[in-house]
């Protein structure tokens, strides 16, 4: 009795353990992670951290030969990274064709040199693609923009690199709380970030290239 009793306990444990595996498992099949450039990283987070289904974004730095790049290397220049952002998103809420469609009308792709008042490589827009089928929509996507723009898009897409998080200060930069010295003067770090994508002119260019197809203006 007691024999049957155990081996009762040790079946019901095993079941527990396999349908947690398959739980995780799932929640892992859930997910999808794009990483895109799109001009300076704490706008391209904060814009898309405002989408349904997105769990996360982060930013930090990709596409380029050092390891462990600090900000200042990058905005520097000679790393050959991007300012960039990983998008994490459940695609049974957002699609991937969604993500990057919002993507291309929050930047403007038709811009080489940089990002709006930033300039140079390290802020140009780019999409780094994780497999073919990533690569496949990226490039769909880019089709799709040039032909509503009736503009070359000279958007790069890429394959995936190494992603480099950027320091803490750099994360959630638009929602802050913390006193920084800006150009502006001191400023709590959510009004600090909200000068700045105003003084850069971001959402006054996306929305003449745009217009009502701008789906981020003011973020």
């Amino acid at each position: 009795m007691e024999f049957t009793r155990s081996a009762k306990t040790t079946a019901l444990a095993l079941v527990a353990t396999v349908g947690l595996i398959a739980q995780v498992q799932t929640a892992q099949a859930d997910t999808e992670t794009l990483t895109v450039a799109g001009g300076c990283f704490w706008c391209v987070e904060s814009d898309f951290e405002s989408v349904d289904g997105v769990k996360e974004a982060i930013s930090g730095f990709t596409g380029g030969k050092v390891a462990n790049p600090t900000y200042k290397q990058v905005v520097r220049g000679g790393t050959g990274h991007y300012e960039a952002v990983q998008i994490t998103f459940d695609p049974n809420i957002v699609s991937r064709d969604e993500i990057l469609s919002n993507f291309f009308r929050s930047v403007d792709p038709t811009d080489a040199g940089g990002q709006f008042c930033d300039r140079g490589q390290s802020y140009a827009t780019a999409i780094f693609a994780e497999g073919p089928d990533q690569k496949a929509a990226a490039e769909k996507a880019k089709v799709q923009a040039a032909s509503d723009l009736g503009q070359k898009v000279v958007t790069h897409i890429l394959g995936s690199f190494p992603f480099y998080a950027a320091d803490a200060s750099h994360q959630d930069y638009y929602k802050g709380s913390k006193i920084v010295l800006t150009r502006f003067g001191p400023k709590k770090q959510s009004k600090a970030y909200k000068a700045y994508r105003n003084a850069c002119g971001r959402d006054q260019r996306i929305e003449k290239l745009w217009g009502t197809a701008a789906p981020f203006l003011g973020h």
